[in-house]
């Protein structure tokens, strides 16, 4: 009888930890924004938020966007960051040296759109 509530507390346990294993945001460094002008080589336009990758200081970084509702409700298409499209962003990278950068805002031609 023991077996099977063993079972069940082990998967809620297992379970919860995506949710807590998902990007916290002092796991940035917000004392010393980055600016740079880039271009993703790869982009995930979903929930629960808009990622991407791309090349950056011999490295491939992780990009962290925003939720794709709050994307598009500012004005920001998909289309407008397509993998090989030139924009500049604004963001902040983890402190422990991770190549990942948490977008905060995305500046096309005259266009700026903030993130967060």
């Amino acid at each position: 009888m023991r077996y099977p509530l063993l079972v069940a507390a082990a998967t809620l346990a297992f379970a919860a930890l995506p949710a807590a294993a998902h990007h916290g945001w002092s796991s940035y460094d917000e004392t010393k924004p980055v600016t740079l002008t880039a271009s993703f080589t790869e982009l995930s336009w979903g929930n629960p938020h808009g990622s991407a990758k791309m090349r950056w200081k011999g490295k491939v970084w992780d990009v962290i966007l925003a939720p794709v509702g709050r994307m598009e409700a500012r004005g920001l298409t998909r289309a407008e960051i397509e993998p090989g499209k030139r924009f500049r962003l604004t963001g902040y990278l983890r402190r422990d040296g991770t190549a990942e950068m948490r977008v905060e805002r995305l500046m096309i031609g005259e266009k700026t759109v903030e993130l967060r």
